[in-house]
């Protein structure tokens, strides 16, 4: 799909569903992203491409999960013709009354929308409309079982970021809703502008929507619990300095064997294929970016040469990276870059 510059496109009016209980980073999250890249589009002296419309059940304020009050710009009866509407998360939601009018609101209320979407347990408002059925979904991944179970006909990917099929995207938890708010700008206005909201919200990286919930360091961290937690976050930081087992081994205050023999124990794998799983990865979603050479990525994460790199890579991917650079690359639509395998248009 092409991008509309700002200048040449209607400001696209973004409908986020608000209720007591709802997760509030589910709501704010994806807010502030939209708002970031109407900055973005003022610096480049353009229109502002989205107006942002919180939709409460009711015109009164409504209370999330952490107490936090918000007040809605409109409510359910009176909501604008929107471009993209966004279904939050939260316990609220799994009430059964304030689902049942969620999910019968967006049965007769959606067909005119170009987008939905949901974050987090926001799948539970959408699922019971069967308008998700057949269709590849993910939230959660504490919840990806529950909904499995009480909606057999969707098709969950309990590991996934966040998935598109057809109009309907769905997002893992609380963070990922930015995630999948950036995938939503990218697609509109290009990376250019995606990257530049990213970098306002300080985001580390932008994670595209096939990438795992549990990331390696914190899958890593979660099974440590001791000072080899704080190595794998140390690791990932430096992934261009010499991680040697007898580097690391001194970071932990342990001598090389033993360092040697406790990781093996711990994690099933070596120290060196544990960075090189790192260095690969980290490679991978660089090679998605535009600008930097191939050689410079090899040596920025930690490779001796662009050789070593292209052999472990190909053992690891099963192509080269400048073949897996033309194909999942920014250059493309990043709907289909992304996530190739969770992208079914209707």
């Amino acid at each position: 799909m092409s991008k509309v510059p700002a200048t040449e496109a209607t400001t696209r009016v973004i409908g986020v569903l608000g209720f007591d209980g709802v997760n509030a980073q589910d709501v704010v999250g994806p807010i502030e992203a939209f708002t970031s890249a109407n900055s973005y589009a003022a610096d480049q002296s353009q229109n502002p491409p989205y107006r942002v419309q919180l939709i409460g059940l009711d015109s009164g304020a409504f209370t999330s999960e952490s107490s936090l009050m918000l007040m809605p710009h409109c409510t359910l009866v009176d909501a604008p013709k929107l471009d993209t509407l966004i279904v939050p998360g939260g316990s609220g939601l799994r009430v059964p009354d304030v689902n049942a009018r969620v999910a019968d609101w967006l049965l007769n209320n959606t067909d005119g929308i170009r987008r939905v979407a949901t974050v987090c347990t926001g799948v539970y408002g959408l699922a019971p409309t069967g308008l998700l059925d057949g269709r590849e979904v993910t939230t959660h991944w504490r919840f990806a079982a529950d909904v499995a179970s009480r909606f057999p006909k969707l098709k969950i990917d309990g590991n996934a970021i966040f998935t598109k099929d057809g109009r309907y995207y769905t997002s893992a938890g609380i963070t990922a809703g930015i995630d999948l708010a950036l995938a939503l700008i990218e697609s509109d206005l290009g990376p250019a502008a995606a990257l530049a909201v990213a970098r306002d919200l300080v985001v580390y990286l932008m994670r595209p929507g096939g990438q795992a919930q549990y990331s390696e360091p914190l899958r890593f961290q979660v099974r440590a619990g001791d000072r080899f937690a704080e190595l794998a976050a140390w690791i990932a930081a430096h992934l261009d300095a010499d991680l040697s087992v007898e580097v690391l081994a001194q970071r932990v205050c342990l001598g090389t064997r033993h360092f040697a023999r406790r990781f093996r124990a711990e994690f099933g794998c070596t120290p060196a294929a544990y960075v090189e799983d790192l260095r690969l990865s980290e490679a991978r979603r660089r090679l998605t970016l535009r600008g930097a050479a191939i050689e410079r990525i090899a040596t920025s994460v930690g490779f001796q040469s662009a050789d070593v790199f292209r052999r472990a890579f190909e053992r690891r991917y099963g192509l080269s990276p400048q073949n897996y650079r033309e194909r999942f690359g920014s250059a493309s639509s990043p709907a289909s870059s992304r996530s190739p395998t969770r992208n079914q248009e209707s």
